[in-house]
């Protein structure tokens, strides 16, 4: 018998799932809608369907347990709280899980699942301190100090999606002004470049943007294609991302900042004005000493494996 682990990443709207060996290999894997209007009963129900058949057609697996990564998912008493984009309320997904496979089932919020996958699987494999950053939406966190992920009292740390970088900034949805998440994710850019188009009402490029409609691939597309606007729309982004990866530099002293999901598909046209304004903003005893990096996964597999890796490094 081959012993495997089921890694499920639940998403706002799609839901991620494969069998995952101890190595990291992915066995198979699938991926469903999440139906978040429906009850979370009915997305694992889908889910056992498809993976009893796959245990079915390969009776030499055993399943040794589930590792699941969700958005507002409490490591400590498997629920998920009021998810954004489901409308589930508080739900203990964790004991659901437990009763539809009979099995050992670990928890963790989205980016602490992308986090494990990157340490265990990605290019954090050697590093003991380092912080990933997810770039959907929103922005979402893990943060590894020491070799351990860091989950605090109530299972809340590394929300630097929540950082305030203005204290008179732009308000968010959780009640602050000024979170960095408003100025660096899809959120944030679409903010921007509502702004910039009231700053410069004339430019070519920005009004051809649709703010509603905005995706990254354009600016991406108008920075090779020369753009000086589309570059100074990621230069403002990085400069507030870079003052706030200083601040936590400073608390944290991580090898680096990885960065995952949406926006860091950018990579060194965003990334490459991070670096340069980080240092500008770091004491001197820290300059040059941190890396930048993008993600060294796959888009559909980091949660998948670091919900997996739940159970394998347990």
């Amino acid at each position: 018998m081959k012993d495997i682990v089921l890694g499920i990443d639940i998403g706002g709207t799609n839901t991620v799932f494969g069998l995952v060996d101890k190595s990291g290999n992915i066995i198979s894997q699938n991926k469903i809608s999440t139906r978040g209007n429906e009850p979370p009963n009915t997305l694992i129900n889908r889910i056992r369907e498809k993976v009893d058949s796959l245990l079915n057609e390969t009776p030499n697996l055993e399943l040794l347990g589930v590792g699941v990564g969700a958005p507002n998912a409490n490591h400590f008493t498997g629920i998920i709280q009021n998810p954004p984009n489901l409308s589930w309320g508080d739900v203990n997904i964790v004991s659901i899980i437990s009763e539809k496979f009979l099995s050992n089932v670990k928890l963790t919020n989205d980016a602490n699942a992308a986090a494990l996958g990157e340490k265990h699987y990605g290019v954090a494999k050697d590093m003991n301190d380092f912080v990933l950053i997810t770039l959907g939406t929103g922005l979402g966190s893990g943060i590894f100090s020491g070799g351990k992920i860091l989950y605090g009292e109530n299972s809340m740390a590394g929300e630097l999606g929540h950082l305030s970088i203005d204290q008179n900034g732009r308000l968010c949805s959780c009640g602050l002004k000024g979170c960095l998440e408003m100025y660096v994710s899809a959120k944030g850019i679409k903010e921007t470049v509502i702004d910039f188009k009231k700053q410069y009402p004339n430019d070519s490029f920005l009004s051809g943007l649709n703010s509603d409609e905005l995706d990254g691939k354009m600016i991406d597309n108008a920075i090779d294609n020369g753009s000086e606007m589309a570059k100074r729309l990621y230069e403002f982004t990085a400069e507030k991302l870079a003052f706030a990866l200083a601040q936590v530099a400073s608390i944290l002293n991580p090898e680096a900042f990885i960065f995952y999901g949406g926006y860091s598909q950018a990579g060194d046209r965003l990334l490459d004005p991070t670096r340069l304004m980080l240092d500008s903003f770091l004491m001197d005893n820290l300059k040059g000493k941190i890396k930048i990096l993008e993600s060294g996964l796959s888009m559909d597999q980091t949660g998948v494996l670091g919900a997996a890796s739940l159970i394998w490094n347990s």
